[in-house]
């Protein structure tokens, strides 16, 4: 049998129905689709027949803002729909409730390193 594009395929890029580097894969109860965008720092939610994707953490461009993200990594969802990602190149973990426009820090960024307030890179 074939496989099924659940999540871009239209190319490298940084429109809604595109992925740049796509890297970590969530599928919640509901069969969306959660995707790291790397190199677009967003995280993506593509609902189940969808022809394009919803930002619903970063997508504000490369940066250390609370609505930034910076080469995101590891994305999961809890069932009330809260995002957490793995925020690479900031060294943290970023929590985006659903619907939200900024996300806040759970974890580290406080720089890189081995304190436990730190991180090292999370994926």
């Amino acid at each position: 049998s074939q496989g099924t594009v659940v999540a871009g395929g239209n190319g490298s890029g940084n429109r809604l129905d595109q992925l740049s580097y796509p890297q970590y894969v969530f599928v919640d109860r509901d069969h969306s689709v959660y995707v790291s965008d790397v190199v677009n720092h967003r995280v993506m939610k593509w609902v189940e027949g969808a022809k394009q994707g919803i930002v619903v953490a970063g997508g504000q461009g490369k940066g250390k803002g609370l609505t930034q993200l910076y080469d995101p990594e590891g994305v999961v969802v809890d069932q009330l729909g809260t995002v957490y990602v793995a925020d690479w190149g900031n060294d943290r973990i970023m929590r985006w409730p659903k619907g939200a426009t900024q996300g806040s820090v759970v974890v580290g960024g406080k720089g890189r390193g081995e304190q436990s307030n730190q991180l090292n890179h999370p994926i």
